[in-house]
């Protein structure tokens, strides 16, 4: 059995787990190395990208940066967060505010020594990062719109820095970069209509704040709509393997979701409705396999 003192530092682990989303981070490590394998570096052999140090350098500073940046804005947001998500707000508050902006600042110093392994111009892409992640919690989370674009654009940043890294320009990259973006907009306008309750008692302006949940609801069908454009020109104009599986799969998923949308009222409903979009990215992180079955097989050559 644990002590009274181990089962307090066991909460303050989790506690501090779910301050940083580990889930979620470890759910962006694996799509940089599937992305890396499977799109960003597809014509370099399997064993060269897996031992890259200078790609586990920049996947470890994108990880501390993300991590990093879900403090701050657990900071920030800790009132708003008490209102629309009481149980959860309680679990981070076994935490001090004090002890998680020394890991902020921790995890940032962490960042930028591991990019500095990778080059200057490393260095400064995470320093940047770190500031865009800070202003946007500090300033920019409660502007309509802004804030939503300024979310999606700094999610995929850590992908972005990949990109860069192997300097691929292929076009599927961009299509995969533009479905990705808009699920994460479509996502951000769902956990404003869910979050409702608190941006309205802590004055952040969203869009259902400000302009009611219809028009947010408009917003997110048109992003909807938009994310067939990538998706017909990945199925018809390159070849995607088994994937083309999900990017039907996700049209369908889309489909049932607008229809939910329209039918929802309650922020139970549109936690329903912010999981089934989760559920599409992360099953297309999972899918990255699918474009070329045999490349795992490759590890033996």
């Amino acid at each position: 059995m644990l002590s009274r003192r181990q089962k307090h530092i066991v909460l303050k682990f989790f506690s501090l787990f779910s301050v940083v989303r580990g889930y979620n981070i470890l759910v962006v490590v694996l799509a940089q190395y599937l992305a890396s394998i499977y799109i960003f570096a597809h014509d370099k052999p399997l064993k060269a990208v897996l031992v890259d140090v200078n790609l586990l350098m920049l996947v470890l500073a994108s990880s501390a940066t993300i991590a990093a940046g879900y403090i701050i804005n657990s900071f920030y947001d800790s009132e708003k967060d008490l209102i629309n998500r009481p149980q959860k707000t309680m679990l981070d508050r076994l935490v001090s505010q004090n002890t998680k902006l020394s890991f902020y600042f921790t995890l940032n110093f962490l960042s930028v020594v591991f990019a500095s392994y990778v080059s200057f111009r490393a260095v400064m892409f995470f320093a940047l990062y770190i500031f865009g992640i800070w202003f946007y919690s500090h300033k920019l989370k409660k502007l309509p719109m802004v804030g939503n674009l300024v979310s999606a654009i700094l999610a995929v940043t850590p992908f972005f820095a990949i990109f860069i890294y192997y300097g691929n320009f292929e076009l599927v990259i961009f299509y995969h970069a533009l479905f990705l973006f808009l699920l994460i907009s479509i996502r951000e306008l769902v956990k404003d209509l869910e979050n409702i309750k608190g941006d309205f008692a802590q004055n952040y302006q969203t869009i259902p704040v400000k302009y009611g949940s219809a028009v947010s609801k408009k917003i997110v069908t048109a992003l909807v709509c938009l994310t067939a454009i990538p998706i017909v020109i990945l199925l018809t104009q390159f070849n995607l393997g088994y994937m083309s599986i999900y990017f039907f799969s996700s049209i369908f998923m889309l489909f049932i979701f607008i229809v939910l949308l329209w039918q929802s009222t309650s922020k139970y409903q549109y936690t329903w409705l912010h999981n089934i979009v989760k559920f599409i990215i992360v099953f297309g992180v999972v899918c990255i396999v699918l474009i070329d079955v045999n490349l795992l097989l490759k590890l033996t050559d």
